[in-house]
């Protein structure tokens, strides 16, 4: 007797590809500064050192060309923190000493991006003649 396969039958594609893809949902925009406070004598620096790593990428620094982003190292022995200072005085705290760069991510996207504007599209109906008639003036 044989048991029943329970569990995904294609294997994930690892945590550097969850972090890439939350960092693509990422959305700067209600965001006025971030500010990152480590100590790289800690155990887990590694992990605020990360998250500002995928932060500082071009395409995330795209949607908000006025955050700021700051880090403070610092040798006191205290956590690493990463405060997000938003556009409408509020601030939030991410305690990073018991988190992973992909729920650091996970909980930025769950609570910050949503607070985000709607952009509207608008799109414009071109027609051949509309081209014709814009070439020739």
């Amino acid at each position: 007797m044989s048991l029943p396969f329970s569990g995904s039958k294609s294997k994930s594609a690892g945590l550097v590809s969850a972090i890439r893809k939350q960092t693509l949902l990422l959305n700067l925009k209600p965001v006025k500064k971030v500010s990152v406070k480590f100590d790289p004598f800690s155990q887990n620096a590694a992990t605020a050192r990360n998250f500002m790593y995928y932060l500082l990428s071009p395409k995330v620094l795209k949607t908000n060309p006025l955050c700021l982003v700051r880090n403070e190292v610092v040798n006191d022995r205290s956590e690493s923190t990463v405060d997000v200072s938003l556009v409408n005085g509020e601030s939030v705290l991410f305690k990073c000493e018991n988190l992973t760069v992909l729920e650091i991510f996970q909980q930025f996207n769950k609570h910050i991006t949503p607070l985000a504007p709607k952009e509207e599209l608008t799109e414009t109906l071109v027609t051949k003649t509309d081209k014709k008639k814009g070439g020739k003036r």
